[in-house]
């Protein structure tokens, strides 16, 4: 991706904020709105947070290996385009389940399929960012006005029809992220397009090396606890606000709110990075995130919770950008899709998972004040934030002698 010019370069940035939008439409159906369609199946909050979780369970093994095996190959996109078919075939199969058990291996499959497509999209992205042909939340960001477009849509549509119609969507969805999947250029991931220095395949054990760099598990602590923290929020923020009588028009005004702020920070992100830093950021996320939950513990008024909402700019939205820059700058280029897939198990599957599964119980038990047990890890994570910002400078965690500059000689602010 080295050396595009100027049109190629604008090509790559249209092709890959479609496939970001297709992506987010899917996303901004099913986060706020599988578990209303679970418990219209007559599904237990048990049960839900079981369905929920298990695909995060499923990604910490699948994720990796599907992501080790695109580096081991050295391309991308055909695992993408296969991704994306298995992803539309398993909500068809979710659609027509009947019952818990055949939900749950539906739900499985899905994951198989869907959770390794967003860390092989953010490895291109990435690549985009090291080369210097991508500014990255001005291609990211048309991903989170779908998701908007998604979530206020969807509750205008289940409020009037119900919420039986939350499958039909999101195979709608799943079907242009297909179209989007075989738009993607077939260079993306090429080696002819990769520095002579990076072009041998992955080995097994730069995998290894990758999970052994304290660093990068330094990275992974923080990013996860504050990705997890929106564990209870992701499960039962929508049940939540149902029970406090919110109508669901509203609620998916109140997911739009954040999502619109987050919108804003990818549109200055470059400038943000520039300033912050990469670390410190992450930093500010974890302690935007436990200042979200503890707000959302004690259920606040309508009026409160719109403001609260658009911390998700920070506790969301800033966790990520700093995540695919330190991804960008601190991991050796053959590894790209590797150490995404490392990233999305552990943060994505395993914290997050396992906090999901928490929810459950955590919500019949005590509501919405549960919220504040996601502070807490929220409160976690800044503080794993505060000392890798302490420790990294910029340079790359592994399998190279530390620089202070990311690609192209572009310099990378460490924190």
């Amino acid at each position: 991706m080295q050396n595009l010019s100027p049109d190629l370069a604008r090509s790559f940035a249209r092709r890959l904020g479609f496939v970001y939008a297709a992506l987010f439409l899917v996303v901004g159906c099913y986060l706020p709105y599988m578990p209303v369609w679970l418990q219209w199946r007559s599904l237990d909050a048990d049960e839900i947070a079981v369905l929920l979780a298990a695909p995060l369970f499923t990604r910490i093994l699948f994720t990796p290996l599907i992501s080790f095996a695109a580096d081991f190959v050295g391309g991308r996109r055909n695992i993408v385009i296969v991704l994306a078919w298995g992803a539309l075939f398993s909500f068809l199969l979710l659609w027509a389940a009947n019952g818990f058990w055949q939900m749950l291996l539906a739900a499985i499959l899905l994951a198989i399929n869907w959770t390794t497509i967003m860390p092989l999209i953010e490895t291109v992205a990435a690549g985009g960012i090291r080369s210097g042909a991508l500014d990255y939340g001005r291609v990211r960001l048309w991903g989170s006005l779908s998701f908007i477009a998604a979530s206020l849509g969807c509750g205008i549509i289940i409020g009037r029809v119900g919420p039986e119609v939350v499958l039909p969507i999101l195979v709608a969805g799943t079907l242009l992220l297909v179209v989007g999947a075989h738009r993607l250029p077939r260079e993306l991931g090429a080696r002819r397009h990769v520095a002579p220095n990076v072009l041998r395949g992955v080995k097994l054990a730069d995998a290894f090396g990758l999970v052994r760099a304290p660093l990068f598990l330094l990275f992974l602590l923080a990013a996860s606890f504050i990705q997890g923290s929106h564990a209870l929020y992701y499960s039962f923020g929508t049940l939540n606000w149902r029970a406090q009588g919110i109508p669901d028009g509203v609620i998916g005004a109140l997911w739009s709110v954040g999502v619109v702020a987050e919108v804003g920070l990818f549109a200055v992100s470059g400038r943000v990075i520039a300033y912050c830093g990469t670390a410190r950021l992450l930093m500010l996320a974890g302690l935007a995130a436990a200042l979200r939950w503890s707000i959302l513990a004690v259920d606040p008024p309508l009026w409160i919770i719109g403001p609260a909402q658009m911390l998700h700019a920070l506790s969301f939205g800033a966790t990520h950008l700093a995540a695919i820059h330190f991804l960008a700058h601190a991991v050796p280029e053959n590894r790209a899709a590797t150490a995404q897939g490392i990233y999305a198990a552990a943060v994505a599957g395993l914290v997050l998972g396992t906090a999901t599964v928490a929810s459950g119980p955590l919500y019949s038990a005590f509501g919405g004040a549960a919220y504040g047990v996601m502070a807490a890890l929220a409160l976690i994570g800044a503080a794993s934030a505060y000392r890798l910002a302490q420790t990294w400078r910029g340079g790359l965690v592994t399998g190279a002698q530390p620089q202070s500059s990311g690609a192209g000689g572009k310099t990378s602010p460490p924190s």
